[in-house]
């Protein structure tokens, strides 16, 4: 069920996958309208027949973002459904996903379509992941899909609630889990992404596995990144 976050902008929650060695994740889609009525899907979640009513009721799907190499499951029935839409390749997934049709590949420049409404950063500089980051100046919404974390106690069970915990997955606050830290090998290449995403006026902050933040997003932000920028 679409959920509006604000202004042009809202929320889908989907259904649980499960991903490497049994453990469970929700899945969290944004949808973003653009001035003209264009739709930006931010990571699609399974497409059900309600949720396709629902959408095509906001405007017309012209741009579907994978914002990282995980996040695709359920990206090529969208594509299938849509096939007129531009799909964004993030660094890592065009090699993996060899039956999607990529239409560019996010780089550092910015998207001249949605130019003045969305901008990105991709944050680089990690060994499993490089992850794409959206900011909606029109709701102020900055939006991150796996380097931010919170699941609710009890999600996991036995070991995995243990690797979880320890991961900071399951922390009082949400957090970058200790594996991406330990993954930013080239910590310079990440300050200085981060950098432009601490310099957005966020108000808001959506993820992908974790609450929805409705004040104090630049604050937040900080807060989360603090082991890596000082």
């Amino acid at each position: 069920m679409l959920k509006e976050f604000g202004p042009n902008i809202w929320t889908v929650d989907g259904p649980v996958v499960t991903a490497a060695a049994g453990f469970r994740y929700p899945t969290r889609m944004a949808v973003i309208r653009l001035v003209g009525g264009d739709l930006v899907l931010w990571s699609p979640t399974a497409l059900t027949d309600d949720l396709r009513t629902s959408i095509e009721n906001l405007g017309t799907v012209r741009h579907l973002v994978p914002p990282n190499s995980l996040h695709h499951t359920f990206l090529g029935e969208w594509q299938r459904s849509y096939p007129d839409a531009k799909v964004y390749a993030p660094p890592g997934l065009r090699e993996t996903r060899q039956d999607i049709r990529f239409d560019t590949d996010f780089g550092d420049a910015q998207i001249a379509a949605w130019a003045g409404e969305i901008d990105h950063a991709i944050i680089w500089g990690n060994r499993i992941i490089s992850e794409v980051v959206l900011f909606h100046r029109d709701s102020g919404t900055t939006i991150f899909t796996d380097l931010i974390q919170q699941l609710p106690p009890g999600w996991f069970t036995g070991w995995r609630a243990l690797v979880a915990r320890l991961d900071l997955m399951t922390a009082e606050q949400p957090e970058v889990p200790r594996k991406f830290q330990a993954a930013f090998t080239n910590r310079p290449a990440a300050r200085a992404a981060l950098a432009q995403v601490l310099a957005w006026p966020t108000k808001q902050v959506i993820m992908a596995h974790g609450p929805l933040i409705h004040t104090d997003g630049q604050a937040f932000l900080k807060r989360v990144f603090r082991w890596l920028v000082g």
